[in-house]
């Protein structure tokens, strides 16, 4: 099983495109919200990313919500 990050904020529509779109293909994953959670936000910052969502899967970062990059992390 892949390990699957999602950094997302409370009003970040492509967010939640992105988190129905791993939860309809029964993805796992961990959210971690910048907008509620400081440290997330250290982390993606470190990161170099500013804007969400940022996909992690297996260290692999996909920054937007891109379903061909999803896909093919997953397979």
């Amino acid at each position: 099983m892949k390990n699957v990050v999602v950094y997302t904020s409370s009003t970040c529509p492509y967010c939640t495109l992105a988190k129905d779109y791993l939860s309809d293909k029964g993805v796992e994953y961990t959210e971690k919200n910048v907008s509620t959670d400081r440290t997330a936000r250290e982390e993606l910052m470190a990161k170099g990313h500013t804007g969400v969502p940022v996909i992690v899967i297996d260290n692999e970062e996909i920054v937007g919500f891109d379903k061909a990059k999803i896909d093919s992390l997953l397979d």
